[in-house]
């Protein structure tokens, strides 16, 4: 049998062909999202010329999942799953998805942020892309069961006074709710500079999150990267508290693979311990380095539907 796995993003679209439970991912491709005007359409691209046929196919969109209904919460797509012609198509949030890879990482595909090993437990991840993901995994019966939700946008978290400014500037700059996605994303971080820039009074060139982290030479762009990984950790521990977490913290997304060692120096880590800290310090925090993992957890959620009966 074949399956077909798909990440859909605010940006990118990734998709692969999987030869059933347990099999490796071929053919992966990245397509761009603007590039194309609907899921099928992008879906369509990829598979021509493949010469095969899909039984099942699961796709991970970076939106809220409700039904069979999708609408991405950064880009122009909408539709139904059941749009497609395949036999059957599963649709989940791209950080359910992510969730769902974790306990198929192996250490290769993690450097740690701080903290002991991985256990046993609920586990959390999170992450910076085109917006900020979410998601939960609860062992259950020898099973594993993803807990998708919305938590990149809770407000912000501030825990000192030039964070403080920041909000206030963005405040007077006619934003009514700060939302944490709205500073701790790929997105976010320009607004973060720009903002940074009216606190500290000084001019600064319009620069995109790319430029902004490669650039860290730069005392604005190394201050709104320091800022971005403090209350990215204070962020990242309130997630932990709140799913009781104990299984671990694990970051994602397409930022902070390019500021590995930025992170891990900067103030992260201490200020996830910031809360309870007899609670978060004995939980650990490692950045997925593995370069598809939504993808693996799509494949993992077809393989938890049971599809694996079907005939070849």
């Amino acid at each position: 049998m074949t399956w077909l796995v798909a990440d859909i993003g605010g940006t990118n679209a990734r998709f692969a062909l999987v030869d059933g439970p347990g099999a490796r991912l071929e053919q992966i491709e990245v397509l761009a999202v603007a590039d194309h005007a609907t899921l099928d359409d992008a879906m369509a691209a990829y598979l021509d010329g493949k010469g095969v046929t899909v039984r099942a196919a699961a796709v991970a969109v970076a939106g809220p999942v409700t039904g069979p209904d999708y609408a991405l919460t950064n880009a122009h797509w909408r539709g139904s799953i059941r749009n497609l012609a395949v036999p059957y198509a599963g649709l989940l949030n791209d950080f359910e998805a992510l969730a769902l890879s974790l306990p198929y990482l192996e250490a290769g595909d993690l450097a740690t942020l701080g903290g002991p090993a991985p256990g046993h437990g609920v586990k959390a991840v999170l992450g910076p892309g085109t917006g900020l993901g979410v998601a939960g995994l609860v062992p259950a019966d020898g099973a594993w069961v993803p807990v998708p939700c919305e938590g990149g946008h809770v407000t912000v978290p501030v825990t000192d006074s030039r964070e403080a400014e920041i909000i206030r500037v963005l405040f007077a700059q006619g934003m009514e709710r700060v939302e944490a996605e709205d500073l701790l994303s790929g997105s976010g971080l320009p607004r973060l500079h720009r903002a940074l820039a009216v606190v500290n009074g000084v001019t600064a060139p319009e620069l995109g999150a790319a430029d902004i982290v490669a650039r860290l030479d730069d005392s604005l762009c190394s201050e709104t990267v320091e800022v971005f990984c403090g209350m990215l950790g204070s962020f990242a521990g309130n997630v932990a508290l709140t799913l009781g977490a104990r299984g671990g913290v694990y970051l994602g997304g397409g930022v902070l693979p390019r500021i590995v060692e930025r992170v891990r120096a900067s103030a992260f880590r201490a200020r996830f311990e910031a809360g309870p800290t007899a609670y978060l310090a004995p939980i650990a925090t490692n950045l997925i380095t593995a370069a598809q993992p939504a993808l693996l957890g799509a494949a993992a959620y077809l393989t938890q539907e049971r599809l694996s009966h079907e005939p070849a």
